[in-house]
């Protein structure tokens, strides 16, 4: 229950284990489990006001306004009218209110469009269409194909055989390819029959909700049985139905309860380092205000006790005050007089300068990626400064640094190498978007999306060359791909992974053209010919075989193992002839590794009738075996893979997103740590690190940390930290940190010679993330240049970002495309979501989107770190102006017997933060840039500054203060000394107080002007006109103001009469200006000219050069390919998980028949519509990777001749 959107009801103790009914409410009513309604939305209509001010008012600075306000209104106390403070602050609290009003706006829409999708539900034996929302746990509900999963469910039955259906988890890991589910025996025979399903009564007990993605335990018990669940029957809400007609699902878990939304962490209110450091000088400018107030409060006291009982004779006290209570009342006017060391207007144009940035970033056409409409955006607009300061950025890798996309580059076939284009001369070409593909045209069947090069590839399968057509065989028969042509000429694969979905797919365009399967047969077009070949067995892939095999009997009689897998693997079980050709192949295969490109071994072996026969009797026997059946199965398989002879092996691109390889390598000059934390497995991210250039074989040693025991675990870890700093002390190096009362400690950098890698397993790092040895492995992660973290459940990926959060001082940036990365998004300083793909649930949680990796780089090291460079400037010099017109007061208080008078005119304090001032500082932080965006690029270094906090510290602050300090003195004391004994032309004296005020505030706007023509790098039109502009509005503003005809309209408003044109028209007086305001920058550009020439820093150094250069762009950085020359070859996965070779061959077809076909070449009007070698499940055409390897001439060195093949 809710009172005005408040939980006013206890919190709901913590379940331990979920019961449920089917079809049965009231029961299931009594746990009081979430519905299926979601809420993001932080108020509603009645709520808003109260709460939002509750909130603005924690905020120290805009209290301690209210409080001014208070005192203003006491006539004993103010000095200033009210108005001086209530009008900025409504501004402050309404502009704040109304960004608040319109995001909750934004959130409340989201949750209403989600909220009110519909769905079929069955209730009382008839399927209704309800509302999401009202959909509650242990309603039965159908999904039809291309439809969102409702809640999570418990799959039920499908349209499809087996009862299996094929889903999309973009939205929860990123990933496109699809994956299978299936739903029990029983409740599979359900069907689609509504009166079987409404008398279903099965109880599930289950775990209760969390945020596991790839775990579910749980029983169902139905017709007196009990029957396991596992993840593997289980529907969570955020996926896509796809390729399923229909399916039905038992609701478990419902709204806040699910999976997805466990996963979506608790929003926490970021703060900029900048508004931490903000709130501590705000504190310790509260204590010094209160501090001047004290000596100014006892300065009255004894004044008041001196000299001012002289006075008492013709102006007696009121009410018999006596000094004490006199200087009690000083104290609190001083309080507001000295206010403006923190004025209101700060604040302001924080917001506006954040709100500025922001819109540079969502307006950079750098940043808008054309091919999916998607430009930048920033959906926070006030960590802008914050991307100046990234020092760990944290990276998912699937949909984030690749494309989740495989493209088939290069291929060995015998001995021959193809791939590569060479010129008449023999050189070779690099291959770009102009270079000439192969014409497929002699392929009606072939996939026009798929691209290659290399036009002998195409000849030899032309010239029918033996080894080239058994390659290509093998390819279309050995994979356990499901091909669907619903309707006729539009044949689409579904591969398990992207990989076989590429392979596939490059065999269908050279000929050999994989059509369907049974679970006994697999049918193919061989060049134009429609062949069955019989399916024996599938040797199914796993992590530890590493390869695949199937055994086929052609349509001729033969019998064949075909097996590809991992190199090494396969190459142990090559018979002794292929020796020669195994050292080509390993050849080549260096080749492709050294382009980071995924390796395949490809190896047959014809079989014996008798001995395949003898082989699938006891292949049967270990099949059905009670005990040890694995152990069983892979001795079989180990028995008759063996003898193969050698075909090839084939080069795949794990294809990533543009200009990653790029980004990283600016990123690192920038001296960034990059950490990639991704749920694939060790040999496939360490592969992608690799080739994004994360890891280099540059590096002195790569370290792998895979123990399998908390001991193990931490002995490598002190065996790489003592490998990269033989002298380092077994106990952590932290240093104490104090923030606001509270001590931390911090691990502190480590200096090691050369660079490192790390790379550790999930498992692994569970061990590390225990609070007796994290210490020790964020020690050592800090110490390596990259680190690649494999196998990690969301919920480490949040505590690795928390940890180095936590015991480091650095900003942290979160990047991720999926579910599975939104607790590290919403746990890092930073959290930034990839769009444009087909998840978009880190965006929703994200505070800044885009649509390529690559764009990283600009956010951070040009606006990032522009943002932060205008906020420090604008920092430094606001609080200059102010504490410099401040100080002036507390200088004048000595000499007006501590009464609290304003040395100053009451209209110019008003004005001169809001009129005066603001648009120069604004100009200033809003178009200043100290070099372009092309420097920025050309020299990434001149990010180091922000990470290390040397543009605005408390050291910068203690520098600004005493400079404020030297020039109140300045501004006060030089025009007092300059008038106190001098008198005007006509023998006048110009030493009255109207006159001081005019002058010294006019030497104050001046003084501070200079000093933000000194501050600004880049000047434009715009600033121009605001500097020049604000100078003449002062002008006109006080001769305005201090005319005869204001005077006689309100006298009491404005009182300097006559003022501005009496005093500004006295040379004297401009003299005391000019002097006044030289003495005030004199220390400025004496330091900043001693600082560049004795001890210049990097933007010194870059602006130097861009000055040589006379402001013209630096050349272009070269986009060189990055390559890496290495034996290491990358182990090719297939899939993260087992492949589907038991269902394959389960004795029930995978899929509906397909539509009556053409099975030749001959086929007209045929519109291919399978994945290209360019492998992508959402079907994007695709670009080729230029390659550049060296070229090897190469001889046939074994020539097939069995026709059989």
């Amino acid at each position: 229950m809710s009172f005005f959107g408040l939980n006013c009801v206890r919190k709901k103790e913590r379940e331990l284990e979920r019961k449920l009914r089917a079809n049965d409410r009231e029961y299931n009513l009594s746990f009081k489990y979430a519905t299926n309604a979601i809420k993001t939305s932080k108020y509603n209509f009645f709520t808003f006001l109260p709460l939002n001010l509750f909130e603005q008012f924690q905020r120290i600075a805009n209290a301690y306004f209210l409080f001014l306000l208070v005192l203003q209104v006491i006539p004993e106390i103010s000095s200033l009218s009210w108005f001086t403070t209530v009008v900025p602050l409504v501004l402050v609290l309404s502009v704040t209110a109304a960004k608040d009003a319109t995001d909750d706006i934004n959130r409340h829409r989201s949750d209403n469009q989600v909220n009110n999708r519909r769905v079929q539900v069955l209730i009382d034996g008839k399927l209704n269409s309800e509302k999401w929302m009202d959909v509650q746990v242990g309603d039965i509900i159908k999904l039809e194909n291309n439809q969102f999963v409702t809640a999570d469910l418990l799959l039920l039955s499908s349209s499809e055989p087996l009862n299996l259906v094929y889903i999309e988890t973009a939205e929860l890991d990123g990933e496109t390819n699809l994956k299978v589910r299936q739903a029990l025996p029983v409740t599979g025979d359900l069907g689609d029959d509504v009166s079987k399903l409404a008398d279903f009564n099965g109880e599930v007990l289950c775990e209760p909700p969390n945020n596991r993605l790839d775990r579910f335990t749980g029983t169902l018990a139905y017709a007196e049985q009990k029957y396991a669940l596992d993840n593997e029957k289980i529907l969570l809400r955020g996926c896509t139905l796809r390729n399923t007609e229909w399916c039905f699902g038992l609701v478990l878990f419902g709204g806040p309860e699910t999976k997805l939304m466990q996963n979506c962490g608790k929003s926490t209110f970021k703060r900029t380092s900048v508004d931490r450091l903000m709130n501590v000088l705000v504190l310790s400018i509260f204590g010094f205000l209160t501090f001047m107030c004290t000596i100014l409060a006892i300065g009255n006291y004894c004044w008041e006790l001196g000299e001012g009982s002289a006075f008492t004779v013709f102006l007696p006290r009121q009410n018999g005050n006596n000094a004490a209570f006199s200087s009690f009342l000083t104290f609190w006017s001083y309080v507001i007089i000295l206010n403006t060391v923190v004025p209101i207007s700060l604040y302001v144009s924080v917001e506006f300068i954040r709100l500025g940035n922001s819109f540079y970033i969502d307006w950079d056409r750098k940043m808008y990626h054309s091919r999916s409409d998607t430009p930048a955006e920033a959906r926070t607009t006030t960590l802008n400064e914050e991307l100046g300061q990234i020092k760990y950025v944290f990276s998912d890798k699937t949909g984030t640094l690749t494309q989740n996309i495989m493209t088939f580059n290069k291929c060995s076939i015998n001995g021959k190498m193809y791939g590569d284009v060479f010129d008449y001369m023999g050189q070779r070409l690099e291959i770009n978007e102009h270079t000439e593909m192969v014409d497929f045209s002699f392929n009606p069947l072939a996939d026009p999306r798929f691209i290659f090069h290399d036009h002998a590839l195409v000849e030899a399968v032309k010239l029918e060359t033996t080894e080239v057509h058994a390659f290509f065989r093998l390819l279309s028969l050995c994979h356990t791909v499901m091909a669907e042509e619903k309707k006729k000429g539009e044949l689409s694969y579904q591969a398990q992974s992207p990989d076989e979905g590429a392979l596939v797919t490059a065999a269908r365009n050279f000929g050999f053209v994989f059509r369907s399967r049974t679970p006994d047969t697999v049918s193919i077009v061989e060049m134009g010919e429609q062949c069955t070949y019989k399916l024996l067995a599938i040797l199914d892939f796993n992590n530890v075989r590493k390869r695949m095999s199937v055994i086929v009997r052609s349509p001729k009689g033969k019998l064949s193992l075909y097996c590809k897998g991992a190199d090494t693997i396969i190459y142990e079980r090559l018979h002794h002839s292929c020796a020669k050709l195994m050292d080509v192949t390993t050849e080549h295969l260096n080749e492709f590794a050294g382009e980071g490109l995924r390796t395949l071994a490809l190896a047959y072996r014809d079989l014996d009738e008798d001995f395949f026969l003898q082989w699938q009797r006891r292949h049967h026997e270990a099949s059905t075996a009670l005990d040890d059946r694995e152990g069983k199965l892979e001795q079989l398989y180990e028995e008759i893979e063996t003898d193969l002879l050698l075909l090839g092996a084939t080069a795949i691109e794990d294809k990533l997103q543009d200009g990653v390889p790029q980004t990283i390598e600016q990123l690192s000059k920038a001296d960034i740590k990059i950490w990639v934390l991704t749920g694939d497995k060790q040999e496939t991210a360490e592969n992608i690190g690799y080739s994004c250039n994360l890891l280099r074989e540059e590096m002195n040693d790569v370290f792998i940390i895979s123990g399998n025991s908390p001991e193990d675990v931490r002995q490598e870890l002190r065996n790489a930290r003592t490998s990269m700093k033989p002298s380092a002390a077994e106990d952590c190096v932290f240093l104490p940190e104090r923030t606001l009362g509270k001590t931390t400690k911090t691990v502190t950098d480590e200096p090691v010679n050369g660079e490192y890698g790390l790379i550790i397993n999930g498992r692994s790092l569970a061990y590390a993330l225990d609070s007796s040895m994290e210490w020790d492995f964020l020690r050592t992660a800090c110490m390596c240049k990259a680190v690649i973290c494999c196998r990690v459940t969301p919920l480490q990926k949040a505590q690795v970002v928390e940890l180095v959060k936590t015991y480091k001082r650095a900003v942290t940036l979160a990047i991720g495309d999926g579910a599975n990365d939104v607790s590290m998004i919403k746990v890092a300083h930073i959290g930034v979501g990839i769009s444009g793909q087909e998840g978009m649930q880190a965006v929703l949680s994200s505070d800044y989107s885009f649509a390529q990796f690559r764009f990283l780089q600009r956010l951070l090291l040009v606006h990032g770190r522009w943002s932060y460079l205008r906020m420090c400037k604008f920092l430094r010099y606001f609080f200059y102006k102010n504490f410099t017109f401040t100080f002036v007061h507390f200088w004048y208080g000595f000499f007006c017997g501590f009464s609290a008078q304003t040395v100053y005119d009451e209209w110019f304090i008003t004005l001169y933060n809001l009129v005066y001032t603001a648009l120069p500082v604004l100009g200033m932080s809003l178009f200043d840039q100290d070099v372009n965006d092309a420097w920025s690029f050309q020299h990434p270094q001149l990010y180091v500054p922000g990470q290390l906090n040397l543009y605005f510290s408390k050291t910068a602050f203690f520098k600004c203060a005493l400079h404020s300090c030297y020039s109140s003195l300045v501004l006060f004391f030089i025009p007092y000394a300059a008038v106190s004994q001098a008198a005007r032309a006509d023998g006048r004296d110009v030493a009255d107080y109207q006159s001081f005020a005019v002058l010294t505030q006019t030497s104050l706007l001046f003084a501070v002007t200079i000093q933000l023509g000194l501050e600004m790098s880049y000047w434009t039109a715009v600033n121009t006109i605001f500097v020049v502009g604000s100078l003449v509005m002062y002008f006109a503003v006080t001769f305005t103001m201090y005319s005869n005809g204001l005077f006689l309209v309100l006298p009491s408003a404005f009182s300097f009469i006559g003022t501005a044109r009496n005093s500004l028209s006295q040379p004297n007086v401009w003299l005391t200006i000019v002097l006044t305001s030289i003495l005030c920058i004199l220390p400025v550009v004496t330091y900043r000219f001693l600082s560049i020439l004795l001890r210049p820093t990097i933007n010194d150094k870059v602006m130097f050069k861009v000055r040589q250069a006379k402001s013209s762009p630096p050349p272009p950085p070269r986009r060189t390919r990055i390559r890496r020359t290495s034996s290491r070859r990358s182990g090719y996965a297939f899939s993260h998980t087992q492949g589907y070779g038991d269902l394959v061959t389960s004795g029930r077809f995978l899929r509906r028949p397909a539509p009556p076909r053409s099975s030749g070449f001959a086929t007209t009007g045929f519109s291919p519509m399978g994945r290209s070698a360019g492998y992508s499940p959402t079907g994007r055409a695709q670009n080729v990777r230029a390659q550049e390897v060296v070229a090897t001439s190469l001889q046939m060195y074994r020539t097939i001749s069995d026709a059989a093949l």
